[in-house]
């Protein structure tokens, strides 16, 4: 991994990200007529981008109403899959003008987030969770391997009364947990002992100071972050929300001069600029830096997912969070905050917590940014308020041509190129020739961090 020093006065733990995410116009205004599906002279699907795809569905419940029953990217058509229930044709037309593939189903959202209530009010069980997919047009429910006798019964009794039209249960090996732990990456040091977890993306806080975000769980754990296990902090949390309607925390760098670059580091000295925020569509590949693993991928499979987290204070309660986006990523304690993000650079998520990990895989929940930055009024960027450049910057920044965002195999980085693979990033933390190779040694990774570098 990368491991360029930057000049004194710069952050040694930093991710990165740029802009807000604009809106692109619904009404593509070349949509070429076609029979394929829909009303008569509709307009054929379009092949869109991952990031096009989630630009365009971002705007449909707006548009369609209570018409609107989700959306999913099919990946290997390349198309937006939108689903309706007595869909008026008006809007049904021009959702297909847009160039979008529209679908028929029998459950709307409202339906669907009902029998959500439905689990929370009779179901809500640690090592469980559940979330929308529009795949299917079902809630699917699943149960860690901690759910078994009366809980079991409980839980399965719930989603059979919610009818097999409208919820599926399903079983998973591991256990849902919270992926903080000792180690390495960005570090704490508590009354229980050292606590590691990744940092997510650098950001601006509404004050205009430097800051990243990462998982709540662990500002919760913790008020104040170092880059290595023995060393000073060098950030303090700001805000943190665990459990509850969401896992975040806003970290703020204590030097308010600290530069944050916006990018992520994929390793092997590459690094990935992160241009927009961007909205989760189930169907779109996604990758995860995590400070255990380093760089996964996978794709997204659900959306406003609750997970029912056995609590880590109160041996019988229940630590319930809400609104987050469900994977099929792997990842693995010490991997919580990192980066989910897409290869185009839009900045998806922070890592939350799942079962199973890189071996085995499981299912993985990452806090949406686009709720993060709206909770704590920061702005996705840090920008360089140090004053010095993107020069200063590893990987990308600075040589012009690893930024992802055209066309792939045009001088830009690709994640997917290095993601699954073994991860080390020994990184910034473990002392590893700078050069290291990010795929030399799973689970000893810093892969969090982008642009890596040390405050001397």
């Amino acid at each position: 991994m990368s491991h360029k020093r930057i000049p004194k006065r710069k952050a040694a733990i930093a991710a990165g990200g740029v802009v807000a995410l604009g809106a692109a116009a619904i009404l593509l205004p070349n949509a070429n007529a076609s029979q394929d599906g829909g009303s008569p002279g509709a307009a054929a699907p379009k092949t869109l981008r991952a990031t096009d795809a989630s630009d365009l569905a971002s705007q449909l419940p707006g548009l369609l109403g209570d018409t609107f029953a989700g959306s999913y990217y099919d990946s290997g058509a390349k198309r937006l899959v939108v689903n309706v229930v007595n869909g008026d044709d008006n809007a049904v037309a021009r959702v297909q003008k847009a160039g979008a593939k529209v679908r028929e189903v029998a459950n709307s959202l409202a339906a669907l987030k009902a029998g959500a209530q439905t689990l929370k009010a009779d179901a809500t069980i640690p090592g469980t969770a559940w979330a929308v997919d529009p795949r299917t047009n079902k809630i699917i429910v699943t149960a860690d391997s901690t759910v078994t006798g009366s809980a079991w019964n409980r839980l399965e009794s719930t989603v059979e009364g919610l009818g097999t039209t409208k919820a599926t249960l399903k079983k998973s090996a591991g256990t849902f947990k919270t992926f903080v732990s000792g180690g390495d990456a960005i570090f704490s040091q508590t009354e229980a002992g050292g606590v590691r977890c990744s940092l997510g993306f650098n950001v601006t806080a509404g004050d205009g100071t430097p800051a990243f975000l990462t998982a709540g769980h662990c500002g919760v754990a913790a008020a104040q972050w170092s880059d290595s296990q023995t060393g000073q902090p060098l950030a303090t949390v700001d805000q943190a929300t665990f459990p509850g309607a969401g896992d975040f925390s806003l970290v703020k760098y204590d030097d308010a001069a600290t530069e944050a670059p916006s990018e992520v580091n994929v390793g092997n000295g590459q690094t990935v600029q992160i241009t927009q925020a961007e909205e989760a569509t189930v169907g779109t590949q996604v990758f995860r830096m995590g400070s255990t693993t380093g760089l996964n991928d996978g794709t997204v499979t659900g959306l406003d997912a609750t997970v029912n987290f056995q609590s880590e204070t109160d041996p019988s309660g229940v630590d319930t969070v809400t609104g987050l986006i469900q994977t099929d990523v792997c990842a693995e304690p010490g991997d919580s905050g990192g980066s989910l993000f897409t290869r185009e650079g839009g900045a998806i998520g922070l890592t939350s917590g799942g079962s199973g990990d890189c071996t085995q895989g499981g299912e993985t929940f990452f806090q949406p940014v686009t709720t993060a930055l709206a909770a704590t009024g920061a702005t996705l960027g840090a920008g360089d308020q140090a004053g010095g450049g993107a020069g200063d910057q590893a990987g990308g920044a600075e040589q012009g041509g690893d930024e992802i965002g055209g066309d792939p195999g045009a001088g830009a980085v690709d994640p997917s190129a290095s993601a699954g693979d073994d991860q080390s990033g020994a990184g910034m933390d473990a002392g590893a020739d700078p050069g290291a190779d990010p795929s030399a040694d799973t689970g000893t990774g810093t892969g969090h961090h982008s642009s890596s570098g040390r405050r001397h």
